[in-house]
């Protein structure tokens, strides 16, 4: 299974001009959050350094691509209006850019909810898998600086995704402009704050690990508005792209719990609780019987990614102590979850049978589509907080 991933990753560092360089990169901030973790994983299990060299430079091209304004505007430079040196140092400073083919929407423009999809912009999902790369990268090198810049990337989304009611209480918005001045879609996002709660603790955590990181911004006040947002939400749905990501989530808060560095114990049993409802469901109608055509790989990915996390966390359950107090009926929605991990195999198999590889459905997609399945054979690189 390694050599499958790394055969994958090694393809997708050729497709996307990542390796060998001299192209144009093909930069697009999802797909390269997992590839990071990928190359983090395989360098890992195998010790060898290239994997390395091409998860560090798979940084440096998001930040000096998605971090400046893209070639086609007239605005140029560093998204973050810093001058180039300051801006190589502090490159999130001003937020990513998603790597959409088409701009982004002006203010005067009219909302087409079909190229809405299509446009450039700022995702705040898609930022915090970028701050949870980089934070994957500190714990494995040992280099602090990649954390700082996650840090500094959740003290700009978190100041330019929320804002505040009447009431003084906080909202997000799902997409915003790429100068963060504007909403591009206003509406909240399901699992956005749930996303900023984990991935703001996860970020804390780390920067606890290093002694120079004391000069680092505190996430305190962002985490406290997080946990308010997240107060009393629902989380169920039935997308499995949504479902893998609240079983991912809830496998982040389990190992961070074991750190006692998450604030909210107890949004795990909700968090598993609705993604027992949704996954009932998904599989009740079964579209993992569907022909390639009417699947996308990438949202099935996604689900027996997080399908892969609960075995993790029954571990971690039985390892630490302080995990086993749970109430009864989370664990039993743990052993619930187990009951469907057949569609891992299902899913892995469907999509790396190369007939299926021809489909559409899958060309479309390519790239973001092998990054996924490598993830999903070999999840640990993502799945992991390394201690």
């Amino acid at each position: 299974m390694e050599s499958a991933v790394a055969e994958i990753m090694l393809e997708f560092a050729g497709a996307t001009n990542l390796s060998p360089s001299g192209r144009a990169p093909i930069r697009y901030l999802w797909t390269d959050a997992f590839a990071v973790c990928n190359f983090l994983g395989l360098y890992r299990q195998t010790q060898d350094d290239r994997f390395m060299r091409l998860a560090s430079l798979l940084v440096e091209q998001v930040h000096s691509t998605l971090g400046r304004w893209r070639p086609d505007d007239s605005r140029t430079g560093w998204i973050s209006g810093l001058d180039e040196p300051e801006g190589a140092k502090h490159p999130t400073r001003g937020g990513l850019r998603i790597g959409k083919k088409m701009k982004e929407r002006k203010p005067e423009e009219a909302y087409d909810p079909r190229l809405e999809w299509d446009r450039d912009g700022q995702y705040y999902h898609y930022l915090t898998q970028w701050m949870h790369a980089l934070a994957c990268m500190s714990r494995v090198t040992g280099n602090p600086v990649y954390n700082q810049w996650a840090i500094e990337l959740a003290k700009t989304a978190h100041a330019g995704f929320t804002y505040k009611l009447p009431t003084g209480d906080k909202l997000m918005c799902w997409k915003m402009s790429t100068d963060l001045t504007y909403p591009l879609v206003a509406s909240m996002g399901h699992h956005d704050p749930l996303d900023g709660l984990i991935t703001y603790s996860e970020l804390q955590a780390t920067a606890g690990k290093f002694r120079d990181m004391s000069q680092v911004p505190d996430l305190s006040c962002e985490i406290e508005d997080m946990a308010k947002i997240c107060a009393g939400k629902s989380w169920a749905t039935d997308d499995p792209l949504g479902i893998g990501s609240l079983l991912g989530g809830a496998y982040r808060m389990a190992q961070l719990m074991a750190e006692n560095a998450f604030t909210q114990p107890g949004l795990l049993d909700p968090v598993l609780h609705d993604a027992v409802m949704g996954l009932d469901y998904f599989d009740k109608w079964s579209p993992l019987n569907l022909p390639a055509k009417s699947r996308l790989a990438f949202r099935e990915l996604g689900l027996t990614i997080g399908l892969q996390a609960v075995a993790r966390m029954q571990k971690s359950i039985e390892h630490y102590g302080r995990l086993s107090a749970l109430p009864p009926h989370t664990q039993e929605d743990i052993q619930r979850l187990t009951q469907h991990a057949g569609m891992i195999e299902l899913v892995n198999s469907f999509w790396l049978d190369s007939g299926n590889q021809q489909d559409r459905t899958w060309a479309d997609h390519r790239n973001i589509n092998m990054v996924m399945l490598a993830a999903s054979l070999s999840p640990d690189g993502y799945l992991n907080l390394i201690q």
